[in-house]
């Protein structure tokens, strides 16, 4: 037998493929449940279209007619998506359930955005509406030492103006101040939260944005500058793996027609404490969403041998809702805060910003270590230059490593070029594309960040899949909202705020994009067994809509509501 035949952690993982199929075959005594529908889009080549889905004890016994479906024996006809359209849960690849916490603090974002509990906040569209909303949020605890926590800011927004110290200061000159930009790697804070941090002239901490005289001018790029500012960091990320959080991410989610969402960053799953709330917490039966949590680099700063070990020790205590040993690396930083390593001739303005958050040699070591132990890796990779670094440490850990079919995966993989993407289809890494940046930041990549042709093939899924590299597509919430359909709406139509096509020849269909998002997804979290299509045999986790997106003009996705979510057969409403 080869030595990856003899890995126990495959034997595990085989294993427990094997009992849940034991499990579904015990299961078919079980009561059955037809649910009719106006059309069910299975993703399913074979069969693309049904009338009805039956479901039993959490699985799908079938699709098909009402007819053909009642040959199973007795079932019960549930008329409630009658007048809907079904499709697989879409399957969320990239996000973090630190949104569920956030919403503790005040949203500053451009852009409007509706909470856990439904209520839809309006976007901050200049510097003078962050500041006011702050002064509104102060008001609410007058006389507070505590520190004022926001979230959501991007002053790329405000052109010729960034959020500085000397903004904030207007809402309190002695209370401090920390918000978080919507990248989440830059934050600005005000003077009192400079004083109290000890980030004066003398700090030589990388990131430290710092105005002509050489005095920290408020803007702390990237986490090690970020993190100087203690009781900003520290308040904003308590309770961020709490259940209270990461229950309302969850709602958010299933709200957005989301049945299934990786986190890749902001649960500490070195923690054993941690796991066992995750898995006791998705276990319940009204928890709306099936959890891959992924261990991070950002708050898990272990040593690449001692990060392998402990991805392989989580993965046998994956459980059917709560799927464990993945490994997550962020290496470089964000494209509209500059941060992002591209290449020559580097951005629009002529300059070059770009951080490397690991050092190169150490993703070398990292991505080996895990692809020795058979863990699958996601990198971010925002910068062309991020993702040839994670070609080239993969490439090398398969020659190190041989092992079939790892779905190493580049996420964001944003200015990912045409030649990276050959070698990726080579090599089997799938790519995790961004397509929420085209409307969101797709003006500001045209005109300011790297420049016309650059952001024509930003996000480039066209290319991604003419080139034969697996695809799937997310939105990194909270940096932009959860939901399949806006990412498909992006994906097919490419429209900027500004309503500029931008890259049309990067445009896919509609039915490539719903592909993407559900047994894509699920094929690069190595999961499309279970989830990602309707089919006999696989988890009961689909979205009724209110309309077919795939029948809908392609400008109109956007606006088609999502009506409710099963789990397992459990339904949720949206």
């Amino acid at each position: 037998r080869s030595s990856s035949s003899a890995d126990p952690t495959r034997r595990t993982e085989t294993s427990l493929r094997r009992a849940d199929a034991y499990a579904s075959l015990m299961a078919l005594g079980t009561p059955i449940t037809i649910y009719p529908a106006r059309l069910v889009r299975t993703m399913n080549a074979s069969h693309p279209m049904a009338e009805a889905i039956a479901v039993s004890d959490g699985r799908i016994v079938g699709v098909g007619s009402v007819a053909e479906l009642a040959g199973w024996g007795s079932a019960t006809v549930d008329d409630r998506f009658a007048g809907s359209v079904l499709i697989p849960g879409f399957v969320e690849a990239h996000a973090h359930t630190m949104e569920g916490a956030f919403w503790n603090h005040v949203y500053v974002g451009f852009r409007d955005r509706t909470g856990p509990d439904g209520r839809r906040w309006l976007g901050c569209r200049s510097i003078d509406e962050v500041v006011d909303r702050l002064c509104e949020a102060a008001a609410v605890t007058p006389g507070s030492s505590e520190p004022l926590i926001a979230w959501g800011l991007d002053p790329i927004y405000f052109p010729g103006d960034r959020l500085l110290a000397e903004h904030l200061d207007r809402v309190s000159p002695d209370r401090p101040i920390f918000v978080i930009h919507a990248s989440g790697h830059l934050a600005t804070v005000n003077t009192a939260m400079l004083r109290e941090s000890g980030i004066d002239a003398s700090s030589t901490t990388p990131g430290v944005d710092r105005d002509g005289a050489g005095n920290p001018s408020g803007e702390l790029q990237e986490p090690a500058a970020m993190s100087l500012a203690r009781g900003g960091m520290a308040r904003l990320y308590a309770g961020l793996g709490s259940n209270e959080a990461v229950a309302a991410f969850a709602r958010i989610a299933a709200r957005a027609g989301v049945t299934m969402a990786a986190d890749l960053g902001g649960l500490n799953v070195v923690d054993d404490s941690v796991v066992d709330r995750l898995i006791a917490l998705t276990s319940e039966l009204d928890f709306p969403i099936r959890l891959v949590p992924f261990l991070a680099t950002t708050g898990a700063p272990l040593a690449p041998a001692a990060a392998a070990e402990r991805s392989a020790a989580l993965r046998p205590r994956s459980t059917v809702t709560c799927f464990l040993g993945r490994r997550k690396l962020v290496l470089d930083g964000s494209i509209q805060g500059w941060t992002a390593q591209v290449s020559w001739p580097g951005y629009y303005t002529r300059s070059h910003h770009g951080q490397w958050l690991i050092a190169p040699e150490q993703v070398f070591e990292d991505v080996a270590e895990h692809q020795r132990r058979g863990i699958q890796v996601h990198a971010h990779c925002n910068g062309d230059l991020t993702s040839e670094l994670f070609i080239e440490a993969v490439e090398a850990a398969m020659i190190a490593h041989p092992r079939p079919d790892m779905r190493h995966t580049v996420t964001h993989c944003q200015l990912t070029t045409p030649a990276q993407y050959r070698r990726m289809a080579a090599l089997g890494i799938g790519a995790n594309v961004f397509s929420n940046h085209l409307v969101t930041w797709g003006d500001q990549h045209r005109d300011l960040t790297v420049g016309p042709e650059r952001a024509r093939g930003l996000n480039a899924a066209a290319t991604a899949l003419r080139l034969g590299v697996a695809l799937t597509l997310h939105s990194d919430a909270p940096v932009t909202p959860l939901g399949g359909l806006q990412l498909i709406w992006c994906a097919a139509n490419r429209l900027t705020e500004s309503g500029a096509v931008l890259g049309e020849h990067e445009r896919i269909s509609p039915a490539e994009a719903l592909a993407a998002v559900t047994i894509g997804g699920a094929y690069l979290l190595k999961l499309d067994h279970l989830v990602g299509s309707l089919e006999a045999g696989k988890l009961a986790d689909f979205a009724a809509l209110s309309d077919d997106p795939l029948g809908v003009d392609p400008s109109a996705i956007a606006e088609i509501t999502v009506e409710a979510t099963s789990r397992g057969g459990v339904i949720s409403a949206a």
